[in-house]
């Protein structure tokens, strides 16, 4: 089962990160922190799918797409960089284990943060963004998603690590089980990872020396 939608808007947030918002399909439900498969309706790309997470909100008049695009591999996100307003997706499955269980810490890299710009913006509309906090990793600030939203949201609960720059009010290097402990306290029960597989598997070995059990730690089970 898969919907034809139109783009309604597309445009960059971040030097090589698209935000694309799209007319929602009626018979869509999904919850925050999910993904759907997606393709482009074009000759050639239709049987194209790729997973891209949700970062509009199951109640929003729209659906949003917050997708780093890599030219270099010719692939579908190059192709997202050519869509214009008007142009069509084909929006498949919706899937995702990822969903929000009770505070915690969040730890994203990259554009591993889409789910959790998802959860926070639910929260954000609850009231009830507490004592949640973000460790994001990314290359250097500029690669930074949303981050002006993020860090007004969580302000001193935002922590930002980079790994290719040294940026005053930013940890320099990788996610590390200091940095984690350092933000750990009793409130915060659940850990909420997505990222790229290798740094997944650090921050697990982490939380794992941690004594963090795996029944608090919530990630996309490929």
């Amino acid at each position: 089962m898969s919907d034809i939608v139109r783009i309604k808007s597309i445009e960059h947030l971040t030097h090589d990160v698209l935000k694309i918002v799209a007319e929602k399909p009626t018979t869509l439900s999904y919850h925050p922190g999910q993904a759907v498969d997606v393709s482009i309706n074009k000759p050639g790309w239709e049987n194209e799918l790729r997973a891209f997470t949700f970062t509009s909100l199951p109640d929003d008049d729209h659906i949003e797409f917050n997708i780093k695009t890599y030219p270099s591999h010719n692939g579908v996100t190059n192709q997202l960089l050519s869509l214009q307003k008007g142009d069509e997706l084909i929006i498949g499955g919706v899937f995702g284990d990822i969903e929000y269980k009770g505070e915690g810490i969040f730890i994203a890299g990259g554009a591993g943060i889409t789910p959790f710009i998802a959860i926070l913006s639910l929260l954000e509309k609850k009231n009830a963004v507490g004592g949640n906090k973000l460790i994001f990793a990314n290359k250097t600030k500029g690669d930074i998603i949303q981050h002006e939203r993020l860090q007004k949201l969580l302000g001193k609960n935002f922590i930002s690590i980079l790994s290719d720059e040294q940026v005053e009010g930013h940890e320099h290097g990788f996610v590390s089980a200091e940095l984690i402990k350092k933000s750990m306290h009793e409130g915060l029960k659940f850990f909420y990872l997505c990222g790229p597989p290798p740094m997944m598997n650090a921050v697990e070995k982490h939380l794992a020396a941690l004594g963090v059990p795996d029944t608090n730690i919530i990630k996309e089970g490929f």
